[in-house]
């Protein structure tokens, strides 16, 4: 477990790819691993369904943020209204989390920096500078921006600079 105290720790529920989401995100984020997992016992695996000695939980890092993955069934199912940010300060960075994260998932889920993964689970992989850019004391600077933005998948942060300027 980390050293620092997190009060709010994201809870993630999956059908039954609890382990394997966990695995996949841990395998692309620095600094971040497998914490604990739990299995379901006899009278869980009865209440829930799920087999006997299956996953249920998984506690896990990433850049060390902890999250759980639950192993809890088909009843829901991620959307939009909930996504992750992946703070990024270079073109390198997005580059890197937007190839992984939207490797396997939903090509027609992308846009604005928003991206969605094979797990169903939503992303926005975006350069720190962009709410710079979207925010600037110059209207007619930040609208450029934003309409450069609204073009784009992943953001391209020498185009929106170019957009701007």
């Amino acid at each position: 477990m980390s050293a620092r105290f997190q009060r709010i720790t994201p809870f993630l529920w999956f059908d039954d790819q609890a382990e394997e989401a966990a695995n996949f995100y841990v395998s692309i984020f620095e600094h971040s691993r497998i914490v604990d997992t739990t299995r379901y016992d006899k009278a869980g695996a009865q209440a829930s369904g799920r087999p006997e000695g299956s996953v249920m939980t998984v506690a896990f890092e990433l850049d060390g943020q902890s999250f759980t993955a639950l192993n809890g069934g088909p009843v829901f199912k991620f959307n939009e209204s909930l996504s992750l940010v992946v703070n990024c300060h270079t073109q390198e960075e997005v580059d890197h989390y937007w190839s992984r994260l939207a490797h396997g998932g939903d090509p027609k889920a992308q846009q604005c920096g928003w991206l969605k993964d094979r797990y169903g689970l939503s992303w926005q992989v975006v350069p720190t500078e962009l709410m710079q850019l979207l925010g600037d004391p110059d209207p007619a600077r930040a609208h450029r921006a934003t309409q450069a933005m609204l073009t784009m998948k992943k953001i391209d942060l020498a185009a929106l600079r170019k957009a701007a300027a």
